[in-house]
């Protein structure tokens, strides 16, 4: 079984919806997590703060540099991840599609390399 990671792509630009349409979207994405949990492809998923609450950590020489921020400035950010088991991409894709109904936002899937036990 193959492992792929379903990336919440977030733009910078917006405003947070309004407190009753985001509780409508986190019951949409609590149904779709535990349908996961129901089809054994549930492995993890969370949603991520702000890029402003970043530090990139980069090894300089023998130190390291820490740096407020998000690495890459940019119209979006990851704003979220799910983690998930897939016999294949199609499969992957069609939780995909259900990730972006109960997000309301992009998905991107992508596998990761190799196969992954557990």
């Amino acid at each position: 079984m193959k492992h792929y990671l379903l990336s919440v792509i977030t733009p910078t630009a917006g405003e947070m919806p309004a407190p009753e349409v985001l509780e409508g979207i986190m019951r949409n994405v609590e149904v779709f997590h535990q349908e996961l949990r129901e089809a054994g492809a549930w492995v993890f998923a969370g949603g991520l703060n702000a890029p402003s609450t970043a530090t990139v950590v980069q090894a300089k020489g023998g130190d390291t540099l820490l740096t407020d921020g998000p690495y890459a400035e940019g119209k979006e950010y990851l704003g979220g991840l799910c983690i998930i088991k897939a016999p294949d991409l199609d499969a992957a894709l069609d939780w995909g599609r259900k990730a972006a109904r109960a997000i309301t936002l992009p998905i991107e899937v992508r596998p990761f390399e190799g196969d992954v036990e557990g």
